[in-house]
């Protein structure tokens, strides 16, 4: 296990502090708008829920230019009788420092994750730098199931807007939930608690120079708890509100890096889910409640365009992959008015699954090959939008099951052609 060398302030600061009970991690890069409120819940959320516990609040930033960390170093709760809070409180340490390595969340968790060894951590969270929906209460469901309930993952569960969040709902929910068994709904949500013992084991995998190191590190944290048989559970923590992107601008780095990180992770743990058959619920915290979420807008007539785009210039290396009866199917849509068009789940379900095998078979050079599927996610995307346009969240959500069941029922043309 290669170890993070601490900056000097840092070791200092640990030597200080000694031991911790919990460990609150923030990765940030130019949040400085947002990471005052984040910071301010997560103080209040200790104080209230975990008074007699020692905690460690850690920024690990990504070398912000708009004074992020002075934000982090200068926000506390100034008086806790207006949260309500008359007991005493152990005081809360803080540290914050730019971390080293590639640039990326997964670069600023791992240093989270030495911390909170070297500290002798029992629970550890990390939550996202530009929340705008974090309350005190975030802390409390994501911490008590590790200290209390025995459980070593937990991942967050909320409503998000029917648009938010199109990377998972279309690919990497179904995807895992199908491979692994588990229907952890949120398996990239970015807010998760894990044990001390999990982020010990997190660091003996040798993944830091890899996509992990970005936008791949929620993916690998989720399923290497549970490929590795560790105790998992998800908490209902409201609405996620953040900063959201548009699912038709350009989310190719971030589709890449994830789908890249899945995929590699299906090599590494075909024993595992080539078994598995149907999925089963996991243990879930909280009271769940109706929320209010921020509109998303899209334009799925741009979207629709790249897609049709996609098949001129990538019409190639579709057929390759997907084969003739499939390209033909995605030919046929292209040909479709914008009104008319509606991409078929089981037509999606066996797009990823024949980029998987793509994927494990080195078909292509892995950039190029997981970027080709941009476009054809972008059309499945557009068409989601314009069926579940007039829907609720409540139907929207009974339409991401259906596709979860289309890619369990699909799993054996996954697993026979893997072999």
């Amino acid at each position: 296990m290669k170890t993070v060398t601490f900056r000097t302030e840092v070791r200092e600061q640990l030597e200080l502090i000694g031991q911790a009970d919990i460990i609150v991690g923030i990765p940030s890069f130019n949040n400085a708008r947002t990471i005052g409120h984040v910071v301010r819940a997560i103080q209040a959320g200790l104080a209230k829920y975990f008074p007699d516990q020692k905690a460690v609040v850690v920024n690990s930033d990504g070398g912000s230019s708009d004074g992020t960390m002075e934000v982090v170093h200068n926000t506390s709760i100034d008086d806790f009788n207006s949260i309500l809070l008359h007991h005493r409180v152990e005081p809360i340490s803080k540290i914050v420092f730019p971390y080293s390595g590639i640039p990326g969340k997964g670069s600023a968790f791992r240093n989270i994750f030495e911390i909170a060894v070297a500290l002798g951590a029992k629970a550890c969270v990390v939550v996202d730098s530009d929340l705008r929906s974090i309350t005190p209460e975030w802390i409390e469901l994501l911490v008590k199931p590790v200290l209390i309930g025995g459980y070593d993952y937990v991942s967050p569960l909320y409503h998000r807007h029917k648009f938010d969040g199109t990377i998972t709902n279309s690919i990497v929910y179904p995807l895992t939930r199908a491979l692994y068994g588990k229907r952890v709904r949120q398996p990239i949500g970015g807010d998760f608690g894990f044990s001390g013992s999990l982020a010990k084991f997190y660091l003996t995998k040798d993944v830091w120079e890899s996509d992990v190191a970005r936008f791949g590190i929620d993916i690998w944290m989720t399923t290497t708890a549970i490929a590795n048989g560790f105790k998992v559970t998800q908490s209902f923590l409201g609405a996620k509100i953040h900063d959201a992107k548009d699912p038709g601008t350009d989310l190719s780095n971030m589709l890449y890096q994830v789908i890249s990180a899945t995929f590699a992770l299906m090599e590494t743990y075909a024993e595992v889910w080539m078994p598995v058959h149907g999925s089963e619920s996991v243990p879930t915290f909280g009271f769940e409640y109706t929320v209010g979420l921020e509109q998303v807008n899209v334009s799925t007539e741009r979207m629709l365009k790249v897609f049709k785009e996609g098949l001129g210039n990538l019409g190639e290396i579709w057929v390759d992959i997907l084969g003739a009866g499939d390209y033909n199917e995605v030919e046929r849509l292209c040909a479709l008015s914008d009104s008319e068009f509606h991409f078929p789940i089981g037509l999606w379900a066996r797009v990823v699954y024949d980029y998987a095998l793509a994927f494990h078979k080195k078909k292509l050079p892995v950039e190029h090959l997981i970027k080709s599927i941009t476009p054809l996610y972008i059309g499945k995307t557009a068409s989601f939008i314009l069926q579940a346009k007039d829907m609720g969240q409540i139907e929207a959500e009974t339409e991401i099951e259906k596709l979860c069941m289309e890619f369990e029922n699909g799993k054996d043309y996954l697993v026979t052609n893997w072999k």
